[in-house]
């Protein structure tokens, strides 16, 4: 596989899982079961750990470790930061933006599903594309399949994202098609982003620390603020705890041996 075949894999991926996941409405009357849940939220925060460290937070800091030498803590803290604050705002307007379009109306669980895991899929794409883009600027076939790893990771965590969004409108509208079409709308954002975040680590070159370290932080906001209480939500804190570590195992073992 080339170097291209693995980034269209790779942002490819991250959209078919999603669209999976949502296809799951044809199956289930109900949401997952709440351990099945658990454990793939869980093995989907392992893995995001884990890639966030090896394919984006090492690159830049060996990165940054070139460009600012004994201040190589300064683009990748504030980057990291940053990426988190980003998350955090996108939080506090989702409401706001879902207020006015539903002029006052009492917010449904559903729609507020969709916009979360639709803004939240925002820098999760930057986070792949940016990954391609250091792996491009690398060259090398490590880190291409780190970034592939990354959007692995990615795309598990979206497999249920892509049920949690299509089940509750599935039920709201009493249409499949419906939930399923909403449930992949919601990840379509990905693969967009993932070539905006290509072109931008690509030709932004002195950005890039800052990008893979504002990726890093963006993800790892999502894994403890949505992720990790979203499995633990039905006290099925054993499978999520065993998922996360077999998750981060597995990452950590791919990006060691390759």
């Amino acid at each position: 596989m080339t170097h291209t075949q693995m980034a269209v894999f790779g942002i490819a991926f991250v959209f078919l899982m999603t669209s999976l996941g949502a296809a799951l409405v044809f199956c289930f009357k109900k949401e997952l079961p709440h351990r099945i849940n658990a454990i793939l939220l869980g093995g989907a925060s392992g893995i995001m750990i884990a890639a966030s460290i090896w394919s984006l937070l090492l690159p830049a800091i060996e990165q940054a470790g070139q460009e600012w030498g004994d201040f190589a803590f300064i683009p990748i803290g504030l980057g990291f930061i940053f990426g988190g604050l980003f998350l955090l705002i996108l939080d506090k307007l989702s409401p706001c933006f879902l207020a006015k379009k539903q002029q006052g109306k009492n917010l449904s669980r559903a729609s507020k599903l969709f916009l979360a895991v639709t803004l939240h899929n925002i820098p999760e794409g930057l986070a792949v594309g940016f990954a391609f883009g250091s792996a491009y600027a690398l060259g090398s076939t490590s880190a291409f399949i780190a970034a592939v790893g990354l959007a692995v990771g990615i795309g598990i965590q979206n497999f249920p994202e892509g049920a949690a969004v299509a089940l509750p409108i599935k039920g709201v509208t009493e249409s499949k098609l419906k939930g399923f079409l909403f449930g992949a709308a919601s990840g379509i954002v990905e693969p967009i982003f993932a070539l905006i975040g290509l072109f931008l680590s690509a030709y932004l070159q002195p950005l890039q620390t800052w990008l893979l370290a504002f990726s890093a932080g963006a993800m790892m906001f999502v894994v403890a603020e949505e992720l990790i209480p979203e499995a633990n939500a039905n006290g099925a804190t054993a499978s999520t705890a065993w998922g996360l570590m077999i998750g981060f195992l597995i990452m950590m073992i791919l990006d060691v041996s390759l």
